[in-house]
Formats: C-alpha cells, structure tokens, sequence
C-alpha cells in the first residue's frame, strides 16, 4: 500500500538516469516543480535534446552513470533500458540514503510518480496502481475536463477568504467560517470579489456568535444523486448546516432514473425513482441525511423516515427554453418540444395540441445540449433548476403558474432523515422555511389524497395571501382537453392546518371527476375492488387504488353489495373483516370466492377467522406497503 505524498523540490537536486522519451517525461515534471536537475545518459533522445534547449539551466553530461554523480542528490530517478544499470544506480543511491524512482521497475524503487492535472493553483494526482498507468491517463483526462477555471478561481476566493479570517475572528470561530464558505455553490466562489468575501465572512461569523453556536465538533454524510444540479442542492444545505458547526461529506449514490436514461419516466413503473437509493443509505447507516428535489419525492415516505426541512423556494415556474424560437406561442405548427413530465405535457397539449410533445431524459445540461444540437426545437424545464446552475438559453420564458401549475414541491429542498435523528434538530434549524413547510404538506397531502406519484399528470400549488395559504390543483388529459382544475384557501398556521386543506382539495377534485383522469391506463385498469368501511371519514386507501385504475366499491357495515363480480376484497383493519364477515358466509352458499388482500397480520388473522384465508398480506400496515401488494395479487402488468 503506498501513501501519496506531495514533495517541494524546488532548489533541490534530482538525479535523472537516462534521457530517452519516458525519462524527458520525467525531466519536464521535475523543472515545472523548479527542481535543481541534472541527467546523465550515453546517448540523448530527441525529446530530452529539446527539453534541453529549452531549459539551458538543466545540466547534461552525456556519459555512462558514475556513483560519485548521487553526490548531494535528494531525489534520484532511473529511466534506461538497461536494467542491469538501473539496479546499479537504486542499490548506490539507497547506500547514500537517497530516495529513488525507477520508472522501469516500479517495486524497485521508493516512490513512483503519479500522472497529474493542473488546473491554475490547484494540483491533481492520479495514482491507479503501478500495473495501470494507461487508466491512470484516462482518469488523468476526465478531471481535466470537469474541473475547469471555476475550480482554480474557487480555490483562490477561499484563500483570500481564510486570509481575512486569520486576521479577523478567533481560532474558534475560524474552522466553522471556513467550512460553511467552502460548501457555497462552485460558481458563487468563482465569482466572488473581496469586498463580497470579506461582508460572507464577516456574516457567517455574526451568524454564528448571535446563535451561541459552539466551535465545529461534528460531522455528518449527507447521501445525494451525482447529478450537477444534485450536488449543488446538496452542497447548499451543507453550507447552511455548517455554520452550526457540522462538516459534510458527500456520498454521490446512482439512483435507478440517473442509471436508465432512456425510459420515459411514466413508462419506468415506480416511484421515487431518484429516491430510493439514498433513503437505503440512510437505513443501513452509510448516511446522516439526504437532500433531494422535493418534487422528486413519493407523496408518503416509509416507515422510520421523515422530512426534517423543507427550504424557502426558488423560482417554482416551468420555463420554456429555445434557441430558435423567443416563445412557446411562436413555436410552429408541429415543432419539436421536449419534456419528461407527464403533468407538463398534460397542461401544454391544452394550451397547444398542434406540437409534437416527445420524451427528453439527462440531467439539465444534457437537456440544454440536445436542445443546441437541434433534436428539439424547445424543451420545457423547471426554472429553479437553471437558475440554481446558472444555465441559459437563447430564449427562456417562464409559463405563469396558471398555464401550468407547477409539481407538489416544484422549487423546495427536502431534507430526510431517520426519525427521531440527532442532526434532524441541526438541519431543521439551519435550512427550514416554515410558510414554504407548510405549503409543500399541503401540496403533499393532496397528493396522498389522490393516490397520484409524482409521475401522474397532477399540479399541485400552494402560496401564501397574506394569511391564508392558497391552494391549486390542475389534472392533466392525454387528449388535450382542458384540465380539470380547483382551488381552495384557508388560515394554515400549523401543518395540521395545511395537509387538511391539501385533502380537502383532493376531495373536491374527486367530485369533479378526477378519478377517471387519474384511472386511465392505471396498472389496476379494469378491476374491481371491494372495500368494507367502518368510520364515516375519507377513505385513503380508495382514492389510491383509483388512481391506480381500479373500481373501487367502498359499503359500510349492514350495506350488501351489489351482484357484480368482484376482482378482489381488501381489509385494512380488523373492523373491516367484522364488515365482510357476513358476505362471505353467503358467498361461500354460493361458491364464490374472491382474493383477498389484508394490510397486516392483524388484519389478515381477524379476516382468517371470519372464514377467508388472505391471497396477500402487506409487509407493514402502511398504504404504500398495501396498493403495492394488491397491485402484485392481481398480476398487474
């Protein structure tokens, strides 16, 4: 195992043996670094003739190697085709205490010279392993192209940053500055003058003296998607939680919707495509946290999670983005236009059903590009997504929350954590917006309510007026006819408050027919459900098994069902089994026996004794849990 180091070899003598193309490689590292260099070698290849030429302070005496030439050497590297001359020169230079390269041989000697990348100030080093110097290269390549000038001019704020903090703040206060500068998004430090560093300095300290803030102590892993904009996101909740006094590290995890990007994602059959993952790193321990795009998210998490913050939103319109076209009403006839959002594509075939509305996957630069290179002649996008990465396009018009009604979340962080976390607390107090919390429950809870992810055709919008906090809904066609569309508004000061009004949307919406948008094409398509009820409140399994596509028949203890077949009985509660008790009884007069789902082993004991054995039991008495189970019964594609 070797362990990298990084040497300052300028004024100091380094011996190089040989001087064909590997040892000029060599000789052009050691003059950049301002090393004192002397080659020795018979013959001089043409590289090393121009190195020399070039560098007429590089001494060369063009001879076979003599042990006096290690005299007063620091470094000495052997690069010969003769391995006999190169061991001569290792086992002499070890006998003087002098540290040794052999670039032929790389177990022979002390040290081996990683391939390295510089980008202005800063130095990168590739060490692959002495049997892969090819991939070494490669790797070598890739950083060179991800980490331009912004990182150098980053790089150079910080030190002007911890400059100005040595003089300024206590050794204390002086790590937590430091940490929560260098977690900043990359472009804000590029650009950063001094006067702008020296108020974020001075700032970032009266933060931490007004809050009583303790010196740095901890740390945490915050699980994120690889993504530009993912890290920036995640990068951006490190730096407010590192004024508290935790560092973060980053674990970048591949989710199921980065690796496969080529499926539209309706067509992927799941949610929390780009979830998933990161909350298997909170379970297992990997992480501490994970931030996400709240729209991103599945309407109800699993068991033993929670949202800890919710961030004030950025910018929560959809933008219209072209390089040809200035807006969407310019666009003509049949154009091309890009989107991977079924809720977009919904609103937009209403306001325009003469374009043609394909699939687009990749993160927001791969979008960008596809739109440049003409395979689109406009994409729509989310403008906190740019606006957060700072891209552009020749043309970017943001639609009016109106035309389409953003996604459940559009334009708010989300931080999850295990429940009852030690750094939920940390988190929540560094990044949460409780009037944005609140709207984002309640866009959430109608979600719940309709039994829609975040890949259904839905818009969901809350803002605040003055008090009270408005809410939208918008349900998308796939044939172009107006969406159907509600709104309501109530007082939220509490998130009770807010996921209530978000509810009571969802039902308002199901009155005026959202169950038949929500169906079509569900996976449950056709089947017919029978739930038995037992309390008078909504119901929140039957809006989710519609949504899904299903018929759900919902009859209350002393009702009789009606005589048409019956794909399937669900029992989500012991009740519920006391309900269906006596229509199993004259079913079985009759021989009829449907499946049967039971949410739990409570449920699934109090249905097997009223004389059902349950098809399927939930692996936890959760709705997720539960409509995944049914959907597996009933063989749903």
């Amino acid at each position: 195992m070797s362990l990298p180091l990084s040497l300052r070899l300028a004024g100091r003598l380094i011996v190089l043996v040989g001087a064909g193309s590997v040892a000029a490689r060599k000789a052009r590292s050691f003059i950049e670094a301002g090393a004192d260099l002397f080659v020795v070698s018979p013959g001089v290849g043409e590289a090393m003739e121009a190195l020399l030429a070039a560098n007429p302070a590089v001494r060369c005496e063009r001879r076979a190697y003599r042990e006096e030439d290690l005299a007063g050497a620091f470094l000495c590297v052997v690069a010969t085709d003769n391995g006999a001359v190169n061991e001569r020169v290792v086992r002499d230079a070890r006998a003087r205490g002098i540290l040794t390269i052999d670039s032929t041989e790389s177990t022979r000697g002390d040290a081996t010279m990683p391939a390295v990348v510089k980008v202005g100030g800063l130095t990168f080093s590739i060490d692959s392993g002495v049997g892969t110097p090819a991939f070494s290269k490669r790797v070598a390549r890739e950083i060179a192209l991800h980490f331009d000038a912004r990182y150098d001019a980053a790089a150079r704020t910080l030190a002007i940053a911890r400059s100005y903090v040595r003089e300024t703040l206590s050794s204390e206060q002086r790590t937590i500055v430091m940490r929560a500068l260098s977690e900043l998004p990359l472009d804000e430090l590029a650009t950063m003058d001094r006067n702008r560093i020296e108020d974020l300095v001075e700032a970032t300290a009266a933060t931490l003296l007004a809050d009583g803030i303790a010196p740095a102590t901890g740390s945490a892993v915050c699980a994120t998607r690889a993504s530009a904009l993912a890290l920036w996101q995640s990068r951006h909740v490190a730096s407010r939680l590192a004024r508290s006094g935790i560092a973060s590290t980053m674990l970048e995890i591949s989710t199921v919707g980065d690796r496969d990007r080529n499926s539209a994602l309706a067509a992927m059959g799941q949610q929390a495509i780009f979830v998933k993952e990161l909350e298997r790193a909170l379970a297992d321990g990997r992480a501490d946290y994970a931030v996400h795009s709240a729209k991103d998210l599945p309407s109800a998490l699993p068991p033993g999670m929670q949202l800890c913050a919710i961030s004030e939103r950025e910018d929560v319109r959809d933008l219209y983005c072209s390089e040809r076209f200035a807006s969407f009403e310019e666009l003509p006839a049949g154009a091309r236009v890009g989107t991977s959002s079924p809720r977009r594509r919904a609103q937009l075939l209403a306001l325009r059903s003469d374009l043609e509305y394909l699939d687009i996957r990749g993160n927001v630069d791969t979008r960008l590009r596809k739109l440049r290179e003409g395979q689109y002649d406009a994409i729509v996008l989310a403008a906190a997504g740019l606006r957060r990465l700072g891209l552009r396009a020749t043309y970017a018009v943001p639609f009016s929350i109106e035309s389409l009604v953003p996604a459940a979340g559009q334009g708010a962080l989300a931080v999850e954590t295990l429940l009852d976390a030690p750094l939920a607390a940390a988190l929540r107090a560094a990044l949460n917006h409780e009037p944005t919390e609140r709207a984002v429950s309640a866009e959430r809870a109608a979600l719940r309510e309709l039994g829609a992810g975040c890949t259904a055709p839905v818009g969901i919008y809350g803002a605040f007026e003055g008090e009270e906090l408005v809410l939208r809904g918008s349900i998308g066609s796939e044939d172009g006819r107006p969406a159907l569309a509600a709104e309501l508004r109530g007082r939220c000061s509490a998130l009770e408050e807010a996921e209530e009004l978000g509810r009571a949307l969802a039902r308002l919406l199901f009155q005026r027919g959202a169950a038949g948008l929500l169906a079509k094409g569900g996976p449950l398509a056709g089947r017919r459900i029978l739930l038995p009820r037992t309390v008078e409140r909504s119901s929140r399994i039957a809006p989710r098994l519609r949504a899904l596509g299903a018929e759900v028949a919902e009859i209350r203890a002393g009702e009789e069902p009606d005589g048409a077949p019956v794909d399937l009985l669900v029992i989500p509660s012991s009740g519920a089994a006391a309900v269906a008790a006596p229509w199993i009884a004259r079913w079985r007069e009759r021989g009829l026996r449907p499946l049967v789902a039971a949410m739990g082993p409570e449920s699934a004991t109090a249905i097997e004794r009223a004389g059902l054995r349950p098809d399927g039991i939930a692996t936890n008495p959760e709705i997720d849990a539960f409509t995944a189970c049914i959907v597996r019964l009933l063989d749903a594609p």
